[in-house]
């Protein structure tokens, strides 16, 4: 089925985006045609549009999305339509080095099709009204009405879970919601400082708490990020401007300072300090 939407295109870096109509013709194998519902706009997103991350152009850029399935096609497993799905940027061919190991995060065929912003197979499932053919970047394009994504990258969610909300799981919360629960191994009752309250660091504070945190030390330059910090977990306030995150630290440990560090700001001083 073809089927014609519109989307937010990016032409050239450092150029506005212009919504126009794009066309996707028909699913392949596992594909799945998503009716985006909500998307949000994060940092990537940002970098592509000034070009400080390159990719191929014309593309839609998006890849914190939610919305419902469609259609699937022939070969789809797992979804069906009329299901609530958040989309995952991370496909994998399954049958890798890394993928054969468990670690699809790191799978060589997404490392090699990704910066082409290109399905596995290598063929762009949308084209512009002049037939020219359409990126989406991270395999999804989220900015549009639809997006064609493969089958186990729409992840199914509970229809009571709000599309605006279920969209931001996408990248920003399961970064660092996971960093916590998976990666940063919190006992419970640690001490546990966030550096930077933005959309990773507000979930990497959620995180802390699921885990068991006993002092959740939140660190920021901006006090109306610290209060949301507050809301959602954080016992301790930083503002680097006018405190010592690390001598706060240890005034409340006796010393010890924090027994793990999550860093979310991506800054120079936030590495030094953590």
């Amino acid at each position: 089925m073809s089927v014609e939407y519109r989307a937010a295109v990016l032409h050239a870096p450092r150029m506005p985006l212009t919504v126009e109509t794009v066309v996707a013709n028909g699913l392949r194998r596992n594909d799945v045609l998503v009716r985006i519902k909500a998307a949000g706009l994060c940092h990537t997103d940002l970098e592509v549009i000034t070009g400080s991350l390159r990719y191929p152009v014309p593309i839609v850029l998006g890849h914190e999305a939610a919305g419902v399935v469609e259609e699937v096609g022939p070969e789809a497993r797992g979804v069906a339509a009329g299901d609530h799905v958040v989309l995952s940027w991370n496909p994998h061919c399954g049958h890798c080095f890394y993928c054969d190991r468990d670690l699809p995060i790191l799978c060589e065929t997404y490392l090699a099709h990704g910066p082409k912003a290109v399905p596995f197979d290598g063929e762009c499932r949308t084209r512009l009204a002049d037939g020219r053919e359409l990126r989406q970047l991270m395999f999804i394009g989220g900015f549009g009405e639809y997006a064609i994504v493969a089958d186990h990258q729409a992840v199914v969610v509970p229809k009571e879970l709000p599309f605006d909300r279920a969209c931001l799981i996408g990248c920003g919360v399961m970064t660092g919601v996971g960093a916590a629960l998976n990666i940063a191994s919190i006992a419970y009752g640690d001490t546990v400082m966030v550096i930077g309250c933005g959309a990773v660091g507000l979930s990497a504070v959620q995180g802390a708490r699921l885990a068991g945190a006993g002092q959740i030390i939140a660190v920021d330059l901006d006090d109306k990020k610290l209060a949301l910090a507050e809301k959602v977990g954080a016992t301790v306030l930083v503002n680097a401007r006018t405190g010592d995150p690390v001598a706060i630290a240890r005034a409340k440990t006796g010393g010890r300072a924090a027994d793990v560090v999550l860093e979310a700001a991506g800054s120079p001083i936030g590495f030094r300090t953590a």
